[in-house]
């Protein structure tokens, strides 16, 4: 419940003085390709149990103006944002989180009034929230473990980047080591960590042999397709992480890739060498549910948590 708190540093509560929600509502997802996304299921399952009566929709969009004129209305609680819009949108809201600033994405949207009762909009980064409590979930030690050790992440775009903020944040590792299939991307990173969170320690493993020398992080995040690797950069990539999971020593391995199936070749690789796996199907459960947080402003049922995970496990194994 740390993000609602901190939320109402925007601006006070948006809704009725009951804590229950009983007028209808409506939240959406805006991206440009989400026709088959799987978060109308898991927010309708969360909202059922939290007897809110608030509709998700999906809104096909890349434009802005599409995107503020849904804000503007008096029924919209809140909403996603995904790709290609999470940078693109966040300059037209009127703050940014701490996360949101730092990560340099938006996936969801709130609102708080301010002095003058007036909405006020605000971007945040709940994928880094959904990778802290996916782990924390599934392993209560996790944050004891991960301290003053390194951690990976493998991947240079945006998931990366909420996976980095994740784990210097919360899990205070000694460094953070990144495998990925271009240098360049892993430099842009650096340079843009390197001023929004300052003190952070990143470093680049760019072949095999560096791996070879380099002591077992203790927690991996994949955020990268499951798909053969085919350039030169995605076969080292690979090798890199095959070289790494296969020591003896285990960790905890999370792959935020769920599609075409949430059983990723990733994954599968961990399981085989003794991992502890988390899968992205649930982290995307918890990023919901922290989106929800925000916008309902109390704590989810556990009991629409576990309906949610059993929901997309069905779904995910019906892809296969």
């Amino acid at each position: 419940m740390d993000i609602l708190q901190r939320s109402y540093e925007y601006g006070r509560s948006p809704l009725a003085s009951s804590p229950q929600v009983s007028t209808p509502r409506n939240a959406f997802l805006f991206g440009g390709n989400i026709s088959q996304s799987l978060s109308p299921l898991l927010h309708g399952i969360l909202f059922k149990a939290m007897e809110a009566p608030i509709a998700y929709h999906l809104c096909q969009t890349i434009e802005g103006n599409t995107f503020l004129e849904y804000l503007r209305d008096p029924t919209t609680i809140g909403a996603s944002i995904t790709m290609p819009n999470k940078v693109t949108f966040g300059p037209l809201l009127d703050y940014l989180t701490e996360e949101a600033q730092a990560i340099g994405a938006v996936n969801t949207v709130f609102s708080r009034l301010d002095t003058i009762g007036k909405r006020r909009w605000i971007g945040t980064n709940t994928d880094c929230v959904g990778i802290r409590e996916a782990i924390l979930q599934h392993n209560p030690s996790s944050v004891a473990m991960a301290k003053e050790k390194p951690v990976m992440v493998v991947g240079g775009g945006g998931a990366a980047r909420s996976a980095i903020y994740a784990m210097w944040k919360w899990f205070s590792p000694s460094e953070i080591y990144i495998a990925n299939r271009l240098k360049s991307e892993v430099d842009e990173i650096i340079k843009f960590f390197t001023s929004s969170m300052p003190g952070i320690r990143i470093r680049y493993i760019p072949d095999v042999e560096s791996a070879q020398k380099l002591p077992t992080p203790s927690i991996i995040v994949g955020t990268i397709p499951d798909y053969p690797p085919s350039t030169l950069g995605e076969r080292v990539c690979w090798q890199i992480c095959e070289i790494i999971i296969n020591r003896s020593e285990g960790g905890v391995l999370v792959d935020m890739c769920y599609m075409p199936s949430p059983e990723t070749r990733l994954l599968n690789v961990a399981m085989k060498a003794g991992w502890d796996v988390i899968r992205g199907t649930e982290v995307l459960v918890r990023v919901c549910v922290a989106q929800q947080v925000l916008w309902l402003e109390r704590a989810a049922r556990e009991d629409g948590i576990k309906e949610a995970v059993a929901a997309i496990v069905i779904k995910g194994s019906s892809r296969l």
